[in-house]
């Protein structure tokens, strides 16, 4: 169930960029799951009601806490719901100094929901393609 909302919720972007390197929706089941396999990672499925909307992964090690990633089934999109997610995740981890993730600098309200949450970008940048930018941010607690 985990891989196949994964792939609902990221197939916009992968059509939008066509990045089948970097992509969650073009990943293969069995990198899904090793990633929920390795140690230091949690895996959280996103609910409404009782309902699976969602996903996030926090990969965490001493001191710092990496969410990768965060995904919502499109008809959640936009709700407020990975805002509250994030600030669970968060709560989950009280010990935890500092918080990482990237997501597409192009795309605004992605970069706006991290923003508001008080995740500040970090300079680091991967050009994946032309028009295609993955962008670090990071949040100290």
């Amino acid at each position: 169930m985990l891989y196949s909302m994964q792939k609902r919720a990221f197939q916009e972007l992968l059509e939008k960029y066509q990045d089948y390197a970097t992509n969650p929706a073009a990943e293969p089941p069995e990198r899904t799951r090793k990633k929920l396999e390795e140690d230091n990672t949690d895996y959280y499925v996103i609910l409404l009601g009782k309902k699976e909307i969602g996903g996030i992964r926090v990969w965490h090690s001493e001191g710092v806490c990496r969410i990768s990633p965060l995904y919502l089934l499109p008809e959640y999109q936009g709700r407020g719901y990975a805002q509250k997610a994030i600030c669970l995740a968060e709560q989950n981890y009280p010990k935890k100094t500092c918080w990482k993730l990237e997501t597409i600098q192009e795309e605004a309200k992605l970069c706006h929901l991290y923003e508001k949450l008080g995740y500040r970008k970090t300079g680091q940048k991967s050009k994946v393609q032309p028009g295609f930018t993955l962008i670090e941010y990071e949040k100290q607690q």
